[in-house]
């Protein structure tokens, strides 16, 4: 099994900053999406601290004997505490906090372990196979929780005024639990990653067809931020894109 992958960020047509961020690993073993939030300055500084810190902890202990879930686990805790230390030596971004969404492939004692992924927040993980598009990740959202109780249809749901409130977030003292789970992937799967940018302004219907009709992942993304921007691109849109493929 080989992975190729891409990503691409865009602020979209009404912000004039990005607080996004996105951080692809050149060997391809591991993939992340943040989106921040908490104003201009302290969206930015969020989602740049918890892509720098998982980046950096992840590779600092990647040949370390601990399992890749705690591996995993321990990276989104080193970035909610410094997310939390830049707030407490900056008040001016004591309310800033960032969406995350990581995706892990790594091999120990020369076995490729099932790929993971940890998410908290809003931003996403889905599957796409043989055509059919597959949301992985629960959105740690009110409205999400709304839904699942059958409160409110998913109609409703993307309109409604809270559908933005998180219950969880990156750069929170009370954060106490990050969602790991272990990924079912074969070849011919494609990964997508990503802020809820692009899931506000398309259907997952849109976005199945714009993977479906771009054999080339680089196109792919582009045609993904492309068509959100053409519905409205009111929030920053961020794509990561992995193609499992057969070793050459």
């Amino acid at each position: 099994m080989k992975l190729t992958f891409t990503g691409c960020t865009d602020p979209g047509l009404i912000r004039s900053n990005n607080q996004d961020a996105y951080y692809i690993d050149p060997e391809g073993r591991f993939f992340i999406v943040a989106d921040g939030m908490g104003g201009h300055a302290g969206g930015e500084q969020a989602s740049r601290i918890a892509t720098q810190e998982i980046q950096t902890y992840l590779s600092a202990n990647w040949q370390c004997s601990q399992s890749t879930q705690e591996l995993l686990e321990k990276s989104l805790w080193a970035a909610n505490k410094a997310i939390i230390q830049d707030q407490q030596s900056h008040p001016q971004r004591a309310d800033m906090g960032t969406t995350i969404v990581v995706v892990i492939f790594r091999s120990q004692s020369g076995h490729q372990e099932k790929p993971l992924c940890a998410h908290v927040g809003d931003s996403r993980l889905y599957r796409w196979r043989e055509s059919t598009l597959e949301q992985i990740t629960e959105d740690h959202t009110w409205i999400a929780r709304a839904i699942k109780l059958g409160d409110i249809s998913a109609e409703e749901a993307r309109l409604h005024p809270y559908r933005h409130v998180l219950s969880r977030c990156l750069g929170r003292e009370d954060l106490d639990l990050v969602d790991i789970q272990n990924l079912d992937v074969k070849i011919g799967d494609r990964l997508l990653l990503c802020s809820d940018g692009l899931t506000e302004e398309l259907m997952e219907q849109q976005i199945k067809n714009r993977i479906d009709g771009s054999p080339a992942l680089e196109k792919a993304a582009e045609a993904l931020v492309e068509a959100a921007k053409e519905e409205g691109g009111h929030d920053n849109i961020t794509v990561v894109l992995v193609s499992v493929e057969e070793n050459s």
